[in-house]
């Protein structure tokens, strides 16, 4: 540190802008934690991505092969080929998940309590932002969970219902704290037990959500998403209770 006229002076490094392909590959990396990528579907097209991303079809291939020596997508040539995102490992959920809970429950505990406060207020706002093409956004996305056939297609479409929400109350700061909620929650959500229960549980509410932001009724989609939010959480407690993993138990 410098010192001018007996004061401390600043010194400042610097700032490296990533390069182009590190951005892309970044962009995609924050998809793939969303999970709202289908494993199943390619990616799209390199063309589309530069045009998506606004750069060149080199700096895709860049970003890709990046990606691809990181393990989360796969290349498949052929009729059928393209890039995939590659699903996550099938290693026992009582060694992969339990050490992941025990890693990040205080991250776990300040996202619940987090989300109780943001997203009724998203949804409030909503209420009164909304376009009609994006509360049919919201609309598709909670009826593609509905119609899920298994938990990471379910967790694919809730995902994007939420956030359909964030964006339609026009502020980038809820989307932006709706989407670092979900990839906290997208590792824990999976694994509630009776799932198919818990599944036509939060159609129901969606619904009501849904309803709601339709009506314009701001304080209606408040307390539905307070409702929403709040049961999915008493959840997750009771999942950390059952392994042993609450609050409580990390302070003894």
């Amino acid at each position: 540190m410098s010192v001018k006229n007996g004061e401390p002076g600043l010194q400042f490094a610097a700032v490296e802008q990533p390069r182009a392909h590190e951005f892309v590959a970044e962009q995609l990396r924050r998809e793939m934690a969303l999970r709202v990528l289908d494993p199943s579907e390619p990616l799209p097209a390199e063309r589309d991505l530069a045009r998506i991303f606004r750069v060149s079809r080199a700096t895709v291939q860049q970003a890709l092969r990046l990606l691809e020596a990181e393990g989360l997508v796969r290349r498949r040539r052929g009729r059928t080929g393209g890039t995939f995102v590659v699903t996550q490992g099938t290693e026992p959920v009582s060694k992969v998940f339990i050490a992941s809970l025990r890693r990040n429950r205080d991250l776990i505990e300040e996202t619940l309590a987090y989300r109780a406060e943001l997203e009724p207020a998203a949804a409030a706002r909503a209420a009164a932002e909304a376009a009609e093409e994006e509360l049919d956004a919201i609309e598709r996305s909670a009826q593609l969970s509905a119609d899920a056939t298994d938990d990471a297609e379910f967790m694919r479409h809730d995902t994007s219902m939420h956030i359909a929400v964030a964006r339609a109350s026009h502020n980038r700061y809820f989307v932006e704290a709706v989407e670092r909620i979900r990839i906290v929650l997208n590792d824990v959500l999976p694994a509630l037990p009776e799932s198919r229960m818990w599944h036509e549980r939060t159609h129901r509410q969606h619904a009501v959500i849904l309803s709601a932001l339709r009506a314009r009724d701001a304080k209606a989609a408040r307390r539905a998403m307070a409702t929403h939010v709040a049961d999915s959480s008493a959840s997750v407690h009771a999942l950390l209770e059952t392994l042993g993993l609450t609050e409580r138990d990390w302070a003894s």
